[in-house]
């Protein structure tokens, strides 16, 4: 699957308030609370639906944003692939990103039709 990336993903690139993971590390289950979406700063994060890998994301890549988006629980689980630095978005940033830079908004909105396609086709 061809991952979408933020086009405006320089913003996040010196952020110096990440989330560290090691490998293997849980990011974000299933049927937790969405607090926070994350922008892949280093490293890769694995998605499972359901115990099935359906993506990949590194570098410029976005997680966990359907939870801020509809504020429902989780639906995948994150884990980290590899060790990866990650930049928090919670709800108050994710809107002001959406409302004042609308490439990010479309940018969002491309990943959620990447995924929803690629979950239809794999089931």
């Amino acid at each position: 699957m061809t991952v979408t990336k933020i086009r405006e993903a320089e913003r996040f690139h010196h952020e110096q308030a990440t989330a560290k993971f090691s490998a293997s590390d849980v990011i974000f289950q299933e049927g937790m609370p969405g607090d926070f979406a994350y922008v892949v700063q280093s490293g890769t994060v694995d998605l499972f639906i359901g115990g099935r890998l359906v993506e990949s994301v590194g570098p410029d890549g976005l997680i966990g944003e359907l939870a801020l988006i509809d504020q429902e629980p989780r639906s995948a689980d994150a884990i980290a692939r590899t060790d990866c630095a990650l930049v928090p978005i919670d709800q108050k940033r994710f809107n002001e990103l959406v409302q004042e830079t609308p490439g990010f908004a479309v940018d969002v909105l491309r990943i959620l039709a990447q995924r929803i396609r690629a979950t239809q086709s794999a089931g």
